[in-house]
This record gives structure tokens, sequence and C-alpha cells, in this order.
């Protein structure tokens, strides 16, 4: 992702995170989106609720945009919780990711400043998480490692491959 030099900080104290948080379901063949509220991009346990409380006889899934920093796509289900997040390192700036990483259980980089300027982010987490759904592995695992790409954009991509970027474009801030 491309970094910015002054994230957010979940150590300063401020709910100032931006970004939007869907909830995807696939319904008769249809996909369907619904817009999250604001906590799901602070809580990955509020995040998961809601994804839960989507009323759907098919498949469902979180995509989470926070400050266009980093994504998650969380897919709560009868065995778990499936997870993955686009960049490990924002797990130093905001407390989702954090989150998802200790739900994945996944130790947070221990990098200074600098050591984070030069280091490019990396994806965490189930990659197969929507395999079947029509995104396989490596597709996902190719569109997070172009950091050249804002996590909005990312998502853009996901949904391109999936066939609802007309209705993300909805919900995207902007559109």
């Amino acid at each position: 992702m491309a970094r910015s030099s002054d994230r957010g900080s979940r150590d300063d104290g401020t709910d100032d995170v931006t970004g939007v948080a869907l909830g995807v379901s696939q319904d008769g063949g249809d996909w369907q989106i619904a817009r999250l509220t604001p906590s799901a991009l602070t809580s990955l346990e509020d995040a998961a609720r809601q994804v839960r409380s989507l009323r759907t006889e098919g498949a469902s899934f979180g995509l989470v945009d926070v400050d266009d920093e980093f994504f998650v796509i969380l897919r709560p289900g009868p065995s778990g919780m499936r997870l993955m997040l686009s960049d490990a390192t924002a797990a130093l700036d905001y407390d989702l990711a954090a989150d998802v990483l200790d739900e994945l259980n996944v130790e947070a980089p221990d990098l200074s400043d600098e050591e984070l300027e030069d280091t490019d982010p990396w994806g965490e987490g189930d990659m197969g998480i929507l395999e079947d759904l029509g995104l396989p592995s490596g597709v996902l695992e190719i569109i997070v490692s172009e950091t050249d790409l804002y996590a909005d954009e990312q998502l853009q991509s996901v949904a391109e491959r999936m066939g609802f970027a007309d209705q993300l474009d909805r919900h995207l801030p902007g559109s």
C-alpha cells in the first residue's frame, strides 16, 4: 500500500479512523452490499458480529478498508472466523490490524519507524478466503502484493474479479 507519513496512530488516543466497512453477500447468484456501522473500522469483534447478522441464504463476508492504508476480509463461519489482512505492518498503527494478527496467532512486526519506511507491506492470513466464491488464492496474493495501490483500489480489483464492482462503486467514498 502507498504509505503516508501521518498514519493515524493507535497509541495517540484518537478515534479518527476513516474508511468504509461493507458486508457482501450472495443470494440467488446476485451480489448484495450493505454498509456496516463505523465501529467495524476499529473492532474486529463488531465487524464479525455485523457480518454474521447479514440475512442471506448464500455466502457472506466483510470488506473493511481502513484509511485507504489496508483492508481486512473477514468471513465468520460455523468452524470459526477466516481472516485476511492486506498489510501486516498496519498492526503497528491500527488496533483492527493488530487484532487480526492476534486472531491469526501471528506476532505483530517489530519495526522501528526507519525500518518501517524501508519495508514493503505484506499480507497475512487466509489467501484462499474467497476461493469458493471465484477468487483464487493466487489472484488475491497478487492483488495484495500491488503495493502501489491504495486499499480501496485493491478492493476494487477483488470486486472486479468476483463480479460485484458496480455494487462496490456505489459504496466507496467519492463514488
